[in-house]
């Protein structure tokens, strides 16, 4: 079966699926890449309906089908088709892509994709210096470039989050100016 989709960057791209395998191609005669997904597919499939505290019923009769249908996509005999892939990708708060291709691990384990607007990287080395190499793709998706302020924020239970300095000071002032409004009242 042929589907046709966009990119991130909405670039058309036509996807065929058999059982474990989606094919890309970036026209109807350019072959770009095969993608194994049954594996990646099932076992995101467990972890989310498990962190979400679901029956496969429940799941199923969101999606709109059987709980036979939904037990065989998490065996990996099946995979959905994409219009309910996008159906699980909405209700687990995930993107397609994600659910489909995620194969995200921290020290060897396995992590569920992670929700909307969140990412996961992997994991960074301090070196003797208190130096860390901020992933590529984090640099990117933040558009980090030599030169980026970033604040250092740490929270004794939570740890440390780094922030764009820009983002930061903006927020910092919206919030003094707040509180000036609310002192002069």
């Amino acid at each position: 079966m042929l589907y046709y989709a966009t990119n991130a960057n909405t670039i058309p791209i036509f996807l065929t699926t058999t059982i474990g395998r989606i094919r890309i191609y970036k026209d109807y005669n350019t072959y770009i890449t095969t993608e194994r997904t049954d594996i990646m597919l099932q076992e995101n499939l467990i972890m989310l309906r498990s962190f979400a505290g679901k029956t496969q019923e429940d799941i199923a009769e969101v999606i709109g089908i059987s709980r036979q249908a939904y037990a065989k996509w998490e065996r990996g005999e099946t995979i959905p088709d994409i219009e309910k892939c996008g159906r699980l990708a909405e209700f687990y708060g995930v993107t397609m892509d994600s659910l489909i291709k995620d194969d995200v691990q921290l020290e060897g384990q396995k992590m569920a994709p992670a929700p909307k607007g969140k990412h996961m990287w992997g994991v960074v080395t301090v070196n003797d210096r208190g130096q860390i190499v901020i992933p590529k793709e984090a640099r990117e998706t933040f558009g980090l470039v030599n030169g980026s302020r970033l604040v250092v924020l740490g929270d004794d239970n939570e740890g440390i989050a780094l922030v764009k300095a820009e983002q930061f000071e903006e927020k910092l002032s919206m919030a003094m100016s707040v509180l000036s409004k609310d002192i002069k009242e």
